[in-house]
């Protein structure tokens, strides 16, 4: 799998991918807009891996001075549990090290037990804290 920067030209696939991996009907989750807003701030912290040609796995970073933030990894059914996934978090993480960040947080729906086992493996840990929300738009 090749690692890089997001391009224009990958809205469509990756939005393809997002929509199988995170089927979320909320105005604010979804892909053509998520993907629009990324484009305009940090854009190089929108990774891709593509195998032939082929987005198979995307992860968002965002880094705000104080925290640094995952969002949307995801890696298609077809392609899981050949080390994407890590390898998308690892890029990730140097290339919010390389900005000075300090911590990465990241958020993952109660449910989703086997997503939790996975980012324990990479050496993140479920913390103590009270995950809050307000919709500013839809």
């Amino acid at each position: 799998m090749n690692i890089r920067a997001f391009a224009d030209a990958d809205a469509a696939d990756v939005a393809a991918l997002w929509s199988d991996i995170f089927p979320d009907p909320r105005a604010w989750n979804q892909a053509a807009a998520y993907i629009a807003r990324k484009r305009g701030t940090q854009r190089e912290l929108f990774l891709v891996g593509e195998d032939a040609g082929r987005i198979m796995a995307t992860v968002l970073a965002g880094y705000d001075g104080v925290r640094g933030w995952i969002y949307h990894l995801a890696v298609a059914p077809s392609a899981r549990r050949r080390g994407h996934g890590a390898a998308l978090m690892r890029a990730a993480e140097a290339a919010l090290a390389a900005r000075g960040c300090p911590k990465v947080n990241l958020q993952v729906v109660a449910e989703n037990a086997g997503v939790v086992r996975f980012y324990e493996r990479l050496g993140y840990a479920v913390e103590p804290r009270v995950s809050m929300g307000k919709v500013l738009a839809s």
